[in-house]
């Protein structure tokens, strides 16, 4: 893969297209498999109370992106721009930027936040199980944002790059900071949960035929960007990779074909509110897989319109990267609805 050399803009530009956590094939493939281990439970009869016409488990999961608004996202409704507008950093509900190395997830970690994916599904399970309370629920959600949040982050969590995120030393290694201050952008630059790790688009048309036996994906107009950010690559890329490389091509059939009682998935233990620590350990584990056989490239700097300075780095992926990665992806797909039936019903037993 030739080095890249991108400025920030070009980045920006590719991730107003695609920044969808999973993408929505990936959320729906979650829901769709936790709608099916539901079913006929006490919790699938709670979860349909909290829905409106016309809805499904599945169809509720793509919803708390759709918040976002802007080009790439569904358009909110009424109801989810409401939602916006009362909770200003609601995007920050949907990741942490954990440095990958770390092993747990605990509260004040470096790249954690109070409003992080892990206290924001933390709160909204607590508002499930009706502890309604400021210091439960200090974001005021409500059971039907809740039971939103819940069906949509339970597969943002298990996205590796959504939890585990690469810190980048000025000779271009990965780097583990022990404190927020040493993140200065000098010596230790963030990543931006993969966004500023820049992969060469190239490449990745180079590959996918090999990998999914199919033409490379054309977006919707035929325009490419001359760089996908890691992030993205884990949004979109791997899942389409994921579901072709399973003989599948919707989420319904990739649900289909791994909702099987013999599935093994990992089972959580204790409160349901300790569960996204626990997945949050798991995707670190995830994280550390996603972040071997690449290899930091060239830094490229530019001042952007505020005067700040904005840094991209360019990343090499081995050749075979994207065989394991569609693997660990169809892992982290299957385990997030699994996670997320084994919650809804430990809620509502």
């Amino acid at each position: 893969m030739k080095k890249l050399a991108c400025v920030m803009a070009l980045s920006a530009a590719f991730l107003s297209t695609e920044a969808l956590a999973w993408g929505n094939e990936g959320h729906r493939a979650v829901g769709n498999i936790a709608q099916k281990l539901i079913k006929g439970s006490n919790a699938e009869k709670q979860v349909k109370a909290l829905l409106l016409p016309g809805e499904t488990l599945e169809s509720i999961t793509t919803l708390a992106d759709s918040a976002k608004g802007g080009v790439g996202y569904p358009a909110p409704s009424p109801e989810m721009a409401a939602y916006a507008a009362a909770h200003p950093r609601h995007n920050e509900f949907h990741y942490a930027n954990v440095p990958f190395q770390h092993d747990h997830y605990h509260d004040g970690i470096v790249g954690g936040s109070d409003v992080d994916i892990v206290q924001t599904l933390k709160q909204s399970i607590a508002v499930l199980q009706g502890k309604t309370d400021p210091v439960n629920n200090p974001r005021g959600f409500t059971p039907r944002q809740a039971l939103l949040l819940i069906a949509h982050m339970t597969g943002d969590i298990h996205q590796p790059l959504h939890m585990g995120a690469a810190y980048v030393s000025a000779d271009g290694k990965f780097v583990v900071p022990a404190t927020k201050a040493e993140i200065d952008s000098v010596k230790i630059f963030e990543s931006r949960g993969g966004n500023n790790l820049l992969l060469d688009d190239a490449k990745i048309d180079a590959v996918t035929k090999a990998v999914t036996g199919e033409a490379p994906y054309v977006p919707e107009g035929g325009k490419k960007y001359p760089t996908k950010p890691f992030h993205s690559y884990w949004d979109s890329t791997v899942v389409t990779y994921a579901m072709r490389r399973s003989s599948t091509r919707t989420p319904e059939q990739f649900a289909a074909k791994f909702t099987d009682p013999r599935q093994e998935v990992s089972v959580n233990t204790g409160d349901p509110v300790t569960w996204p620590y626990q997945w949050a350990a798991e995707s670190l584990a995830a994280a550390k897989l996603a972040h071997q056989d690449v290899t930091v490239t060239k830094r490229d700097a530019r001042t952007t319109s505020k005067g700040e300075t904005a840094y991209t780095f360019g990343l090499e992926m081995g050749e075979r990267y994207p065989v394991p990665s569609s693997d660990l992806a169809r892992t982290q797909l299957i385990k997030g609805g699994y996670h997320l039936a084994a919650l809804l019903k430990a809620i509502w037993p």
